[in-house]
């Protein structure tokens, strides 16, 4: 236990752990109390100085010490916290510990200030006085429920358009109706009016901050942009488009197996859409100012998602596979429509997919009141060049014109054709056979692919009958 508790010390203040030197005034201790009793718990740890050093206590004041903080919890607090107040002797240094643990009778607040004025949170390092909309929070959880289980009065169900969720339910062959949409809790009735559930609203994007902020800046920091998207509608949309602006904005890597190319991107996606599926159903709804945002920059890829990680647990608990979820009809659903795979599991299937890929493992904190997601981009050697997002090696072409334009043509290509000017970017030429096994059509449709290459002036004929091939055109590279 000892050592454990020099290793919390070694890594600073936090949510569960705050440092005092000397016994602070009786209002910051109870303020400290009241804050690890409705956030997560923690220790109050008299004895260590603001530099993280174990200065230690007088003995001679310890037992004097442990009444007096005993009395002004009791005294101070309400409903009542009961504190486990302990000695620990750090290399001959005395520690006096108060460890609180979080209570059931939500919220807890100063019995001078009551509940509106007196009620306090732990953000991050800090105690913070309670908003009203933290408080019926935590009167929530003292019921066990989320708030997005609760029915909306404020909107009207026929207002509404439930087609997004439908046909995604329909797609998996599992229909939805009305008697469906309440056992999911995204119908709620009473006395007689069906309402919607704050859980549907936000399935539907209805809520003005359902959104997510995208932007791709160039260099290191957000000085200058590249890019700016912000995306609205049903959550499913929004998850789609938002994987799809990070893909467009970072590398693929291409590589030549026979007549087959792999493409996978710098960052794998099952990664990234795992963490975007995090921070969509973790995060909090109820600050109706704050939305998610992703940044790309050249060296990492951040998500933000308004909202610290639940009050029931830590980051130490999130790694050992501890599941809560703060929105828990939403996360249902994502687990019914099969976009979760297992509880618990995915901060460490994020980092085993990218170690098994050799990057560095993705940097996932709570910091304040937000989860920080930074995936880390893989350095460029200085024998690749990056075009449009394909690493392409300087022995692949000889002419770096012609790439560049293919390059910039790229986009608005059909698939198949981009996979036959990827092939010949590696191989030169084509011929009518190897084009049709490439891209796994019949014979008349890859004639038809290539003939439109050819309109496009992307590529040339060469050969007749059984001999005819395709190659890169040479005037593509002129400007």
């Amino acid at each position: 236990m000892m050592s454990n508790i020099v290793e919390q010390i070694k890594l600073g203040e936090n949510k569960i752990l705050e440092f005092k030197e000397i016994l602070p005034k009786n209002d910051s201790i109870a303020k400290t109390a009241i804050a690890f009793s409705n956030t997560s718990g923690g220790k109050l740890i008299i004895g260590v100085n603001d530099k993280r050093e174990i200065v230690g206590i007088d003995d001679e004041e310890i037992f004097e010490l442990q009444d007096k903080i005993a009395s002004i919890i009791f005294d101070s607090c309400y409903p009542n916290i009961l504190p486990e107040i302990y000695i620990l002797n750090i290399d001959g240094k005395l520690l006096l510990v108060i460890e609180i643990f979080r209570g059931n009778l939500l919220p807890y607040y100063l019995k001078s200030d009551g509940k509106n004025n007196g009620t306090y949170i732990r953000i991050g390092a800090t105690n913070r006085k309670a908003e009203y909309e933290n408080i019926v929070e935590l009167e929530r959880q003292k019921r066990h429920i989320s708030y997005d289980e609760e029915a909306n009065y404020d909107v009207s169900l026929d207002t509404l358009d439930l087609k997004p969720l439908y046909e995604r339910f329909a797609t998996l062959g599992k229909p939805l109706n009305e008697q469906k949409l309440h056992n999911l809790k995204l119908l709620k009735s009473e006395y007689g009016t069906t309402y919607p559930t704050n859980a549907l609203l936000i399935v539907l994007g209805y809520f003005e901050n359902c959104t997510v902020k995208c932007a791709r800046f160039k260099g290191v920091t957000m000085e200058l942009f590249i890019d700016k998207k912000e995306y609205r509608g049903d959550i499913f949309t929004i998850l789609e488009n938002t994987q799809n602006f990070i893909l467009n904005h970072i590398n693929l890597r291409g590589e030549i197996k026979g007549l087959y190319r792999t493409d996978t991107y710098e960052i794998p996606e099952v990664a990234l859409r795992e963490a975007l599926i995090n921070a969509l159903i973790h995060r909090d709804y109820i600050n109706k100012g704050r939305d998610i945002k992703v940044g790309i920059y050249d060296d990492i890829v951040n998500i933000v998602s308004p909202g610290s990680f639940p009050n029931t647990i830590t980051a130490g608990d999130i790694a050992n596979g501890r599941s809560e979820a703060r929105n828990k009809v939403v996360a249902n659903i994502f687990k019914e429509l099969g976009l979760i795979e297992q509880w618990g599991s995915g901060i460490n299937r994020i980092k085993k997919i990218c170690k098994k890929n050799f990057l560095q493992e993705p940097k996932i904190e709570e910091q304040n009141d937000f989860v920080d997601v930074e995936f880390f981009r893989p350095k460029t050697s200085e024998s690749e060049r990056f075009v449009s997002n394909t690493v392409v090696k300087p022995s692949d072409t000889d002419n770096y014109g012609q790439l560049r334009t293919i390059a910039n043509d790229y986009e608005r290509l059909a698939k198949e054709e981009q996979e036959i000017l990827l092939y010949l970017l590696d191989n030169k030429t084509i011929s009518r056979k190897e084009a049709t096994t490439l891209i796994g059509l019949k014979n008349t449709k890859t004639y038809e692919i290539l003939n439109s290459l050819v309109e496009k002036n992307l590529i040339a004929r060469d050969g007749q009958g059984r001999s005819t091939y395709y190659k890169l055109l040479k005037a593509v590279g002129n400007e």
